[in-house]
């Protein structure tokens, strides 16, 4: 795998990118209330919609350099990146662990691989960036409308369509990391849709190949901090539209992703040694959603598989693992009047592992349904209510209820006030419920077992939010409340303490509270030039013990200066992590803040082609002294540049 760039290369792309003397005279665009989706599964201006909800658009993407979803999220309101071990990263919103957070693409969930495989990040880079039409981010729990896995929050990835007119790009990235540790990157895509029959057949494809090479660990370069990866992903949407009011779409998606880091096994005679992790990915997807002159309806089929093989040079490789979700969902909604829409639908899901550790016969599967309801009431011209309701049923812990309520009242036409309460929940995984589960943890420590008598986790979360918003500029204030109990965690029932003999099972053991407030605003400096930022404040605490729970920064933060000019565009970004509690030695430490700061560039030659550039973290903030304490190594200096051609 490649470790440099051809320097003159890179270093012409970023003088084209940055080219002052080729700006032309435009007047900035003024800023639009988007249509979302997902925090009611109906289309809903965002200023309107029930929930505390963020847009990132194609645009911001091409803007900057995107691998997978935590790339394109970072400096989001309320969004943190997590580590969830081996350098891997995760999604915290408002503090929330990263598995609470439920991915989905074109409103379709993910296989959440973090229940079946530990340390998994492997839900994060299922579409290619040159593929995202935008990405929502709902705070806060949507189990009233998806179920389980959205106790924290959803991020829904809404990919691009195919129109009559055929369109499409290739793009190609490429980046440095200043050092000779590694990290450095290159990322080639395509996207080309459009009719096959004009009106009636679209069809739509995507592809795309990235790699990173590994970054070393810089107190031994035996070891690597962050892997190396090869990626290779693509997805087809076939699109019949045999009349204006009826669309069936039949898609199918496809990767495989190959993981290595170098690692070290302790123990008596500890030995460095190399594991490679082989990861494939498939969704095949149909669906169709109809006009009728009572309502809408949708109605989708689909089947998503994770497969995860593991290799290493020394020692025992862990067992193949196969995770598999089969779901069949409808939903249809019905105006009564003009200003009252009710939506009622249901969900089947059928959920399968295939592990040796997690059963005598290897295979662990269970069949879980769901009815929900949904309300929403424009009561006048300002006001509008939204009541959600959704029932869960379990094999093993019954029926589960989330209920949702939410008030939208726009006092002025710049003034909206919003505020509501909720529940989300998080059922216990296969693996954790399963009395035959048994695996070997902490490097041989200790054995954990699983626990039939589990509960869901569960989580009322309650908001209050103002905005002002005209034209061009807003502010925004937010104040949250997630009440968590019936938190999984492992205890120690046998042998505590002692090295290979320790027995551990899951327990509903752990009650948190997670409160905040969030800030966030826009504002014109100039016709050409504009502001953004956020600012979160966390108070997590472990109610059991008072204490503020670890890898959560009680401060944290975004800022954002844009400039565009005629085909340029031109950014400085800036994010900040704040202290941050993490457990050492039985004992809790206290990391310090640190601030990351990245320029953006993007120049539009022509109609087809544009050219990109940038440097992340500019002044090479480097985590070292402290990094093993940190959830996550940051990357060094990375200077990156690409090129998008257009058709």
């Amino acid at each position: 795998m490649s470790r440099s760039l051809p320097a003159r290369c890179l270093s012409g792309a970023i003088l084209l990118a940055l080219a002052p003397t080729l700006a032309a005279a435009a007047d900035a665009p003024s800023q639009l209330d988007p249509i979302v989706v997902t925090a009611t599964a109906t289309d809903r201006l965002a200023s309107d919609a029930p929930a505390s909800i963020s847009v990132i658009t194609r645009e911001q993407i091409q803007l900057r350099p995107v691998l997978d979803l935590a790339d394109a999220l970072r400096g989001s309101p309320g969004v943190t990146v997590a580590g969830v071990g081996f350098g891997r990263r995760g999604i915290r919103i408002r503090g929330m662990d990263p598995g609470y957070t439920l991915v989905l693409l074109d409103g379709q969930r993910v296989s959440a691989s973090a229940d079946a495989i530990a340390h998994s990040d492997f839900d994060l880079g299922w579409l290619p960036a040159a593929a995202i039409e935008r990405i929502e981010v709902v705070r806060g729990p949507m189990s009233s409308l998806y179920g389980s896995e959205a106790l924290g929050g959803v991020i829904n990835v809404i990919s691009r369509r195919a129109t009559d007119d055929w369109q499409g790009n290739l793009v190609y990235n490429a980046g440095v990391v200043g050092g000779d540790r590694g990290g450095n990157t290159a990322q080639a895509g395509f996207y080309a849709g459009g009719a096959l029959l004009p009106g009636t057949l679209g069809l739509s494809v995507f592809a795309e190949h990235r790699q990173k090479d590994a970054t070393r660990d810089p107190t031994d370069d035996r070891l690597d901090e962050q892997e190396g990866r090869r990626v290779n992903t693509g997805r087809a949407v076939l699109t019949w539209t045999p009349d204006a009011h009826q669309r069936i779409d039949l898609s199918h998606l496809q990767g495989s992703e190959e993981r290595r880091r170098h690692a070290l096994q302790a123990g008596a005679a500890p030995y460095v040694y190399e594991t490679i992790d082989d990861i494939r990915r498939r969704q095949t997807t149909l669906s169709h959603q109809g006009e009728w002159d009572w309502g809408q309806t949708r109605v989708s089929a689909y089947r998503a598989t994770l497969d995860r093989d593991n290799r290493r040079d020394r020692g025992d490789a862990s067992r193949p693992q196969q995770l598999t979700d089969q779901i069949v969902d409808a939903r249809a909604t019905v105006a009564l009047g003009a200003r009252h829409r009710v939506s009622i639908g249901g969900e089947w899901r059928r959920q399968e592992l295939d592990d040796a550790a997690g059963a005598r016969s290897g295979h662990l599967q269970s069949d879980q349904s769901a009815v929900f309801v949904q309300d929403e009431i424009q009561v006048s011209d300002a006001l509008s209510l939204v009541f959600g309701s959704r029932g869960d049923r379990h094999p093993e812990f019954g029926w589960h209820h989330s209920p949702r309520a939410y008030a939208v009242w726009h006092a002025t036409e710049a003034l909206t006030i919003k505020g509501g309460i909720g529940s989300g929940f998080k059922a216990p995984s296969l693996k954790q419920l399963s009395p035959e589960y048994s695996a070997v943890g902490g490097g041989g420590r200790f054995t954990i077992v699983g626990n039939p008598q589990l509960k869901p986790e569960q989580n009322t979360s309650a908001e209050l939010s103002v905005a002002w918003q005209q034209q061009r500029w807003s502010l925004q204030a937010t104040a949250f409340q997630n009440d968590l109990k019936d938190l999984i965690q492992t205890t120690c029932v046998r042998a505590c303490g002692v090295r290979g003999r320790e027995l551990r099972n899951y327990t509903n053991v752990a009650r948190a509270r997670i409160r905040g407030l969030e800030l966030a605003g826009t504002a014109p400096i100039s016709e050409h030039l504009s502001f953004e930022a956020n600012w979160s404040w966390l108070d997590p605490r472990d109610r059991q013990t008072d204490q503020w729970l670890p890898e959560r920064p009680r401060r944290s933060g975004a800022t954002a200066l844009n400039w565009q000019r005629g085909p340029l565009q031109a950014a400085v970004r800036g994010e900040y992590i704040g202290p941050q509690q993490q457990v050492a030695g039985g004992s809790q430490v206290t990391l310090p803040d640190y601030w990351l700061w990245s320029l953006d560039a993007r120049w539009r030659v022509t109609a087809a082609v544009s050219v990109v550039a940038g440097i992340d973290n500019l002044a090479d903030k480097r985590l070292d002294e402290t990094g093993a304490l940190y959830p996550y190594p940051e990357t060094g200096r990375y200077v990156h540049a690409g090129i998008e051609l257009a058709f």
